[in-house]
């Protein structure tokens, strides 16, 4: 991507991501750029968009009608796609997309790998293909495959087994024609047609071919505005000179080799119609063996090469009638009206077989004729070579009908409303940073929850670092705001920290947005800091729902901004916090005090205050914090300083008493683990941990305003076994109640509406 591509994709950052980000992705550009030049990265690597077309044909003018064409459909219709070859194909693709087409796609190794893991993270994998290539029982009946070498058919036929294996693993297919989905319909349960259509540059093509033959020609010197053309239509005008008016040409635009047996279906006529008609002449176009039946009036039989798509308007258009013979067979009544729809565009009228799409399509004696029998291909063409204005009528009528049912722009809605409909909902939750902390292991795990109830879940990192997290075994699609491009669409994007929701709010493609409070941000910065109005602006959005995992968030979002939001129980990964009874008759008693010393907050200043009132023959002291460090007054047997989550249960085995002084949290862990153990708490009550403890129950309460009352309440654990019991069982039964499992209902309910 060059600078003034980044300039430009820049402008069109700053609609969907605002100003910050925009900045911070040209931040990212710079720092990625070394010596003047970029690292190859294809575009196709770093946006996120809904469809990834995995291009699997190595002819061009196929893949032109079903990757290109397709792909200006549905971004008429305003959805993102981009396009790979099979042989670039990456897993990294996968969190990039919604929805993967493989278009005549062999089986290989990374495709088969590529379809299991897409498949995983609930995406949907589609096949499209416009022939029956993909069973050998329907090839074999191809004429032309007789002509190969055992070796060039046993190579050929592999190549339409490793299709028929890809096809079977897709969720459905897409394909072009009626009869074409039948057959596949044995193959995959659901089959979507999209017929071949015309993009808009070949519709501007064929306008310029029409302008050049109807009408430059004829124009006024005066009426010319460009050079050029005035010098083309002098060319014209002499060719016009030459021209043989009664001369009728009759034009046959072979796409490739193996449609030397459909011309050979109408040899009888053409031979009748040459010895019939002497003004007629006939012009043979593409790969197309001339029969030697027809040597006897060579002078009016013109072969032309094959010639580049963007040529074949004006070629399609030098000629007066154009015939498209097909043989009966079931391959040919898979085969798409592309011949009809090309003359159609430049006002050619077309004869065709009553074969599949064409008899689909073609109305006839409206917008062109169709032809069973020899008797009524001679009658046609005697119809259109005697009578010019016949011609004209059914060309004209053919033009208007393609150019409202057969062109990109007007066809595309059906196919972008069949995508949608495929696509799993995805859900992005956008997070500060990927560190782990217990607000992001909350949201990873109603991640976890999300995509194991089947929905495309992605995690946008609003910092730097786009590596998938795998929790709970399941991994997690992530995209970083920083590094990566945003142009798909999101069902439901989740804000959650104040900051986020800059983003949320700004990317226009959201359909539903919400934030997932977990605290009352307004006060996590200073009076005087301006990050509290913004904090505070984020509880008043419009067009955003509200999810809270306290009751006291709920409470006072409700009370302070009239927000409803829906509340989902904070739980406990149970199986990572075994059981372990405390002995307290021997040895010292261990307290555990828990938390961020810098953060006032986090009150941990008075735990040690309660701890120096405690005989420290009788009490040793473990702290454990993960960005503070003990302050010099502080008595600290043990400093254990960011832990890993996963060890957290083994500080916890090693201590009796969890000693938690905070003034305020949305929710309180630390107690609940403890007590998950096997331990006791002692607790300074706050709205954020009184919703699961109850003083007496399952744990002790102490007033802060009166610090001797935790010091009697840590001493009455210490020499009251039936109180411990009591507070043994309450514990684990309390624990057991808050298991992650047991909330999979609220999680899913409170993302999704009217859904699944």
């Amino acid at each position: 991507m060059g600078l003034g591509r980044l300039i430009k994709r820049s402008f069109q950052e700053l609609k969907a991501g605002g100003l910050r980000h925009t900045l911070l992705k040209m931040k990212f550009y710079l720092r990625d750029t070394k010596g003047g030049r970029r690292k190859s990265r294809k575009e196709s690597e770093y946006i996120f968009g809904d469809v990834l077309f995995i291009n699997g044909c190595f002819l061009p003018h196929p893949a032109r009608y079903r990757v290109t064409h397709q792909r200006e459909q549905i971004l008429a219709g305003n959805m993102i796609s981009e396009e790979v070859p099979y042989t670039e194909l990456s897993l990294d693709y996968i969190k990039r997309y919604r929805i993967f087409i493989f278009y005549r796609c062999p089986y290989t190794d990374m495709v088969g790998k590529f379809i299991k893991k897409a498949k995983e993270f609930n995406k949907t994998v589609l096949f499209d293909v416009d022939d029956l290539v993909i069973d050998t029982k329907y090839t074999d009946n191809i004429p032309y495959l007789a002509t190969m070498s055992k070796e060039e058919k046993e190579n050929y036929d592999e190549g339409v087994r490793r299709m028929q294996k890809t096809l079977c693993l897709c969720d459905g297919a897409i394909t072009t024609t009626e009869a074409l989905a039948d057959e596949l319909r044995n193959y995959v349960p659901e089959v979507f047609i999209n017929r071949n259509t015309s993009s808009d540059i070949m519709c501007a093509y064929s306008e310029r071919a029409l302008y050049e033959r109807d009408l430059l020609p004829y124009l006024e010197k005066s009426q010319i505005e460009l050079k050029p053309d005035i010098k083309l239509q002098k060319k014209l005008l002499k060719k016009l000179a030459m021209a043989d008016k009664s001369e009728v040409k009759v034009g046959y635009f072979s796409g490739s080799i193996t449609h030397n047996d459909d011309i050979n279906l109408i040899l009888p006529v053409l031979q009748k119609a040459m010895e019939r008609f002497k003004n007629v002449h006939l012009y043979f176009v593409g790969e197309l063996d001339i029969p030697k039946e027809l040597e006897l009036y060579k002078e009016r039989i013109h072969s032309l090469p094959f010639v580049k798509w963007w040529e074949l308007p004006r070629l399609i258009a030098s000629v007066d009638i154009n015939i498209a013979p097909l043989d009966n067979t079931i391959f040919n009544a898979a085969k798409s009206e592309n011949k009809w729809v090309e003359a159609a565009l430049v006002k050619v009228p077309t004869i065709a077989s009553r074969v599949g799409a064409m008899e689909k399509m073609i109305r006839h004696g409206e917008t062109g004729l169709l032809c069973s029998t020899e008797d009524e291909w001679l009658e046609a063409l005697d119809a259109l070579v005697n009578d010019a204005k016949y011609r004209k009528r059914l060309a004209e009528s053919a033009y208007k009908f393609v150019h409202t049912y057969c062109t990109t722009i007007k066809t595309g809605t059906p196919l972008c409303e069949y995508l949608k409909s495929k696509m799993s909902k995805n859900i992005a939750f956008v997070l500060p940073s990927t560190k782990l902390s217990g607000g992001v292991l909350v949201v990873l795990k109603h991640c976890v929850m999300l995509k194991k109830a089947g929905y495309d879940v992605l995690i946008i990192n609003d910092n730097v670092g786009n590596d998938n997290i795998t929790k709970d075994g399941e991994e997690i699609n992530v995209l970083s705001t920083r590094t990566d491009f945003f142009h798909g669409s999101i069902d439901l994007a989740v804000g959650t920290l104040w900051a986020t929701m800059d983003w949320v709010t700004s990317y226009k493609n959201i359909a539903e947005r919400a934030y997932l409070v977990q605290g009352y941000e307004t006060d996590f910065s200073p009076y005087g800091n301006f990050f509290r109005i913004r904090a505070n602006q984020t509880y008043n959005l419009n067009g955003v729902k509200y999810i809270t995992i306290s009751k006291w968030c709920q409470g006072w979002l409700k009370e302070l901004y009239c927000k409803d939001a829906k509340y989902i129980p904070d739980g406990l990964e149970r199986d990572m916090f075994p059981v372990k009874e405390r002995d307290l008759s021997s040895g010292k008693i261990r307290i555990l005090i828990e938390g961020n010393c810098d953060d006032a907050i986090k009150n941990v200043d008075e735990s040690f205050k309660i701890v120096s009132m405690l005989d420290p023959e009788k009490y040793e002291v473990y702290f454990l914090s993960y960005q503070g460090t003990p302050k010099k007054w502080y008595r600290v047997d043990k400093f254990l300083h960011r832990v890993p989550y996963e060890r957290v249960s083994e500080i916890y085995h090693s201590c009796d008493i969890l000693l938690k002084s905070s003034i305020l949290e949305s929710f309180s862990y630390p107690p609940l683990e403890m007590m998950a153990t096997g331990g006791y708490v002692v607790v300074r009550p706050n709205d954020g941990n009184v919703e699961y403890l109850r003083d007496g129950e399952n744990c002790l309460f102490y007033n802060g305003d009166d610090l001797s009352t935790a010091v009697n309440a840590i001493e009455r654990i210490a020499n009251d076994a039936e109180l411990r019991k009591t507070l043994f069982e309450n514990g684990l039964r309390t624990a057991d109640s808050r298991e992650w499992e047991n909330f999979r209902e609220d999680i899913i309910n409170a993302y999704i509406k009217n859904d699944k």
